[in-house]
């Protein structure tokens, strides 16, 4: 059996470390292409021969990254707590209550999670500007809350469905109401799983490129995705500056997981050993 166990440790080291290496190796090409002197041709990994900054500065003035970085931050500032708060009380309801018709409210967000953001972004434009909120950081901040609630329902859902209902119970008997019970008892419990979710829902904002491209046409008003997407066509050929700017719009999801990596893995093991 010792045999075996060491066998199997020793496979899932294997299997971790060839996963690492695929994640990693894509990253560290374009930083060190990133690192290269301007206009260098970059094929592949390649170590630059003298390393480089000026491309940070250089892209961050002719993108314009301070703006297009404060813009991804005010939809994300808007989408995060919406769909926590929602997802918590959604998640609550669906999870600790026995509401009729409660499982195929599960199912119909269970659902939602099919539905690709291609397929519906050109009616959602034409919704929007029936109510003019096209060009606004408003009618992003409302789709992407209704794109994200699907799993962020879902990931709530579970947390709670797994909790035990002793607790509940003992707290109804209390004469606890149902808020008190979520926001005393229940909240406090699920912070690992909703600072996962706070992580992810703020990951899948910040990365949006085609909702905010086909939504705000006005260019002053781009996120850092789409700002980097006229990067990269009005500068196609400098590959270290296009590096370079890649690199600026990965670093706030980089910076937020190295900070709460310990809560994210938390969050996610959580979630594992309760599934």
């Amino acid at each position: 059996m010792n045999t075996v166990a060491r066998s199997e440790r020793w496979s899932g080291y294997a299997l971790l470390t060839v996963m690492a290496i695929v994640v990693v190796i894509p990253f560290l090409s374009v930083f060190l292409a990133s690192l290269q002197p301007a206009g260098t041709p970059v094929v592949g990994l390649t170590w630059p021969e003298r390393w480089s900054w000026d491309n940070y500065e250089t892209a961050w003035s002719v993108a314009g990254f301070s703006d297009l970085i404060r813009h991804s931050l005010v939809i994300a500032v808007g989408v995060v707590p919406a769909c926590l708060v929602l997802a918590a009380l959604a998640g609550y309801a669906l999870g600790t209550m026995r509401l009729p018709g409660g499982n195929a409210t599960a199912a119909f967000f269970v659902a939602g999670l099919t539905i690709p953001v291609e397929l519906i972004v050109v009616p959602l434009y034409f919704d929007l500007r029936t109510v003019g909120l096209t060009n606004s950081y408003l009618g992003v901040i409302l789709v992407e809350i209704a794109l994200f609630m699907p799993f962020s329902v879902f990931w709530m859902r579970t947390h709670f469905r797994s909790t035990p209902m002793s607790l509940v119970e003992a707290a109804r008997i209390d004469g606890a109401s149902s808020g008190t019970i979520l926001v005393r008892i229940l909240l406090p419990l699920a912070r690992p799983s909703l600072m996962t979710l706070g992580l992810l829902v703020f990951m899948w904002s910040w990365n949006q490129f085609l909702l905010v491209l086909v939504l705000i046409q006005d260019t002053t008003k781009h996120t850092a995705p789409a700002g980097l997407g006229f990067f990269v066509g009005q500068n196609s050929t400098d590959i270290p500056t296009l590096a370079a700017g890649t690199i600026i719009v990965m670093l706030p999801i980089l910076i937020l997981f190295v900070v709460f990596q310990r809560s994210f893995l938390a969050g996610l093991l959580q979630g594992a050993t309760k599934g």
